[in-house]
């Protein structure tokens, strides 16, 4: 039986390398499939595109085939500038139904094909282009690229069809900008619209432009409007109000960036072509027309690319930003967490006293309850010391645990006596044991402050940490710190004094007190004062170091009695 599954086994493992090549076999069938599909596109294109014919060339005044497979070769690689090349000498038999030679056939196809593919690939590698067109760099050099391109290849064309005797010098001067200005729009216009189209697919967020169709519907009867008003004047007057169909083109981009500008520009080129193949108009008066659409689609991708940069640029300050604080939260956690490991001795002795003398006022009661004679008022008298010193202990745990709580800010109305009291509970013992002595000066009339009652403890616990540690490393045996809170002489500010009599601050290090990683420690982070400053100046106030005389250092800080959006 265990043969049998063993055979099982093996003959499993060699079906597995059989089904392998499926996979290949899968992705050529797409890409053979995707080729077809574009070469088809791109015969249909030109046969809707296809308005005018002069001795074998085709005058469009748009060429979206083009824009299609240039999109594609930039996409894709070279190996689509193949699919180019047969979509051109279909669309010669085809579409154009051409009486030139086979050869010359032949040449214009590969003369497209090799030109464009020879562009879109230095464009892409040589000047790094980037297809999602995010930058305006990337816009500029796609409509350079067409412009160059189209040129090039034009005058090569003629080439061919003047050593041919096809055409002479006239007919080149006469042609040779419409076929410039229709590949160049084709590339201008669809180019962008399918790289754009082929990167929200691929993010999956094409369902953003959807939810802004009802929008776009509203730009593209502006444009019906427009062109009307084009069709019912004279063509003199027609240049002028061409202008208007500026409106929407730009109103767009600026609303929806780059993807607007792509989609209006198209909508705004097909109902051009459509009105001047409708009035008849020769191919000279689409070229003088498709000049100001290019003009038009210039300005529209670049408005559009800009507003799409600016989008791009609020939304990673906005996620930056974000990320920011949350590190400043979590750096603030560790900080308080650095600054509790020092008084972590300390304070376990502190609790140990109380849970001992709880212990044995325990044992106590419990006598007194033993004895035949039991003595109430002594058993009732241990029994209050002893809740005593268990709401000591607790009340020690307690600050300890929420000042070690992370979470959001809570903010409210700050008794500033109290909030004293609690810091110096928990960072008494570490100075005692370090036979540093800590005063308090706080009148009980002090008006209360706005802010987050965790934040501001760290700040002044992190003063008196340091003042504990400069007057430990400087040897000194009678470390004394005050702490002082007062109202301001200049303002209805609040301030917090800490002042010990500590060796003081090097001159060299008072300018970077509050900047980050700056520290005189050996195993400090330098953070402290730097995060310090952080809480302070988002509760509306200021620390500063306001004496550095030596045993007369003292850091204040002012507080304003009410939130800041209120002051």
């Amino acid at each position: 039986m265990n043969h049998g599954s063993k055979a099982d086994s093996n003959s499993t493992r060699r079906a597995t390398p059989a089904q392998q090549p499926l996979l290949p076999s899968i992705h050529v069938a797409r890409q053979w499939t995707t080729a077809t599909a574009v070469v088809v596109a791109y015969v249909a294109l030109e046969w809707v595109s296809f308005i005018h014919e002069f001795k074998g060339l085709p005058l469009t005044p748009w060429n979206p085939g083009l824009g299609l497979t240039f999109a594609c070769l930039m996409l894709a690689g070279p190996h689509y500038g193949i699919v180019l090349f047969a979509g051109v000498i279909i669309a010669e038999i085809v579409v154009l139904r051409s009486d030139l030679e086979w050869p010359i056939i032949v040449g214009i196809g590969a003369i497209v094909a090799s030109g464009y593919t020879f562009v879109a690939t230095a464009t892409r590698k040589q000047f790094r282009l980037d297809v999602g067109l995010i930058h305006l760099r990337d816009v500029i050099i796609l409509l350079l690229a067409a412009f160059v391109g189209s040129t090039v290849i034009t005058l090569l064309l003629a080439a061919v069809l003047l050593a041919g005797g096809e055409l002479d010098f006239g007919d080149i001067v006469s042609a040779g900008p419409t076929l410039i200005v229709g590949d160049v729009l084709g590339i201008a216009v669809t180019t962008p619209l399918v790289l754009r189209f082929i990167r929200l697919w691929r993010e999956h967020t094409l369902h953003l432009l959807a939810a802004r169709i009802p929008e776009f519907a509203l730009f593209v009867v502006v444009i019906v409007i427009a062109l009307w008003l084009i069709a019912r004047t004279r063509s003199a007057d027609g240049y002028t109000l061409f202008y208007l169909l500026f409106f929407p083109v730009v109103v767009g981009a600026v609303r929806h960036g780059l993807d607007g500008a792509c989609l209006l520009l198209a909508a705004t080129q097909l109902g051009l072509v459509g009105l001047l193949h409708l009035h008849g108009y020769d191919w000279r008066i689409f070229t003088e027309f498709q000049v100001l659409m290019f003009v038009l689609t210039a300005t529209g991708l670049i408005v559009g690319v800009v507003v799409s940069e600016r989008q791009a640029t609020e939304r990673v300050a906005r996620e930056s930003e974000a990320r920011l604080k949350e590190k400043e939260a979590e750096v603030a956690h560790a900080a308080r967490f650095s600054l509790v490991s020092g008084m972590a001795t300390a304070l376990a002795h502190e609790i140990n006293q109380p849970m001992a003398a709880v212990r044995a006022l325990g044992r106590s009661v419990q006598e007194l309850l033993r004895n035949p004679q039991v003595d109430l008022k002594r058993a009732d008298q241990n029994l209050t010391r002893l809740i005593a010193e268990i709401d000591l202990a607790s009340g020690i745990l307690r600050r300890m645990r929420d000042f070690l709580r992370r979470g959001r800010p809570q903010t409210s109305t700050i008794n500033v006596s109290l909030l004293l009291d609690d810091t110096l509970m928990l960072i008494r013992p570490e100075a005692m044991s370090k036979h540093v002595k800590i005063d308090s000066d706080c009148p009980a009339d002090l008006p209360p402050v706005y802010g987050d009652r965790i934040q501001l403890q760290q700040v002044v616990l992190n003063l008196l940490r340091n003042a504990v540690d400069s007057i430990v490393e400087s040897g000194r045996p009678d470390g004394r710190i005050q702490v002082a809170a007062r109202r301001s002489d200049s303002s209805a500010h609040l301030e917090i004094g800490v002042l010990d009599n500590g060796p003081g601050i090097p001159a060299d290090r008072v300018d970077q007190l509050f900047r980050p990683l700056t520290t005189s420690k050996k195993e400090g982070l330098g953070l402290g004062l730097s995060i310090c400053l952080a809480i302070v100046e988002a509760h509306g106030g200021r620390i500063w170091l306001h004496s550095n005389e030596p045993g007369a250092i003292e850091f204040r800080l002012s507080l304003p009695p009410e939130p800041p959006e209120r002051a």
